[in-house]
């Protein structure tokens, strides 16, 4: 199967310091990809240079035949919210709206109408254990909920990849392991492939392929 998005040659450098180092890789469509590595290995950067947030200083990444360097920022954006989906490791949800709210953000951002936009997140929400805190404030959830609602808000509109940075770094081994498998059943369950990032064994353990990045190369 085709990959649906690649990189070729990557180098990042901040300054005069290089965080990633002639990195090739490939994802193909539904795959689930672990990157493992300590901090500072440059897992991170990588990450944000295949989802098009970085512009890598020499290589290419395409997405689905598009090459996202030579996008405009208004491109970016556009791909970044409607194809794309982010997980955080501490969720970053907005505390001034409802699980709900939160988590339908990407479709409503899209020019969705409130009311779909409400149903498709409640459904969501709904396989992830959430419907009773719809109508909940952030602020008054625990990790592993925030969590959740931050996966929810990531596969509500049923993007092409999801790029997750630490997804349950923040989290206990309990709700860790718990959002982890919800997170990667739905996109399975949907076909969005997933790029995670992760110092943690047992994380890399779920993916479909496995990667390890020290020093900025990956092998």
């Amino acid at each position: 199967m085709n990959a649906i998005l690649r990189a070729d040659s990557v180098d990042l450098f901040y300054g005069t310091h290089q965080a990633v180092s002639g990195v090739d890789f490939s994802l193909r469509r539904g795959e689930v990809a672990a990157i493992m590595g300590t901090s500072g290995s440059g897992k991170s950067s990588l990450l944000y240079c295949l989802a098009g947030v970085l512009p890598p200083t020499r290589g290419a990444v395409t997405f689905d035949g598009l090459k996202l360097p030579s996008m405009s920022d208004d491109e970016l954006s556009a791909l970044r919210r409607e194809r794309f989906g982010f997980v955080f490791q501490y969720g970053e949800l907005l505390p001034e709206l409802t699980v709900q709210e939160n988590a339908a953000l990407p479709l409503r951002l899209a020019g969705q109408r409130k009311a779909p936009a409400h149903a498709a997140a409640g459904e969501v929400l709904g396989r992830l254990g959430m419907t009773e805190l719809l109508q909940r404030r952030t602020s008054q959830l625990s990790g592993g909920q925030s969590q959740r609602v931050a996966v929810a808000r990531a596969l509500v509109h049923r993007p092409d990849v999801v790029f997750a940075d630490e997804p349950t770094g923040a989290l206990d081994s309990v709700n860790a392991s718990a959002v982890l498998e919800e997170f990667l059943r739905l996109a399975r369950d949907q076909g969005t492939a997933v790029v995670m990032v992760t110092h943690d064994a047992s994380v890399a353990e779920h993916a479909d392929s496995r990667y390890t990045m020290t020093d900025g190369i990956l092998k």
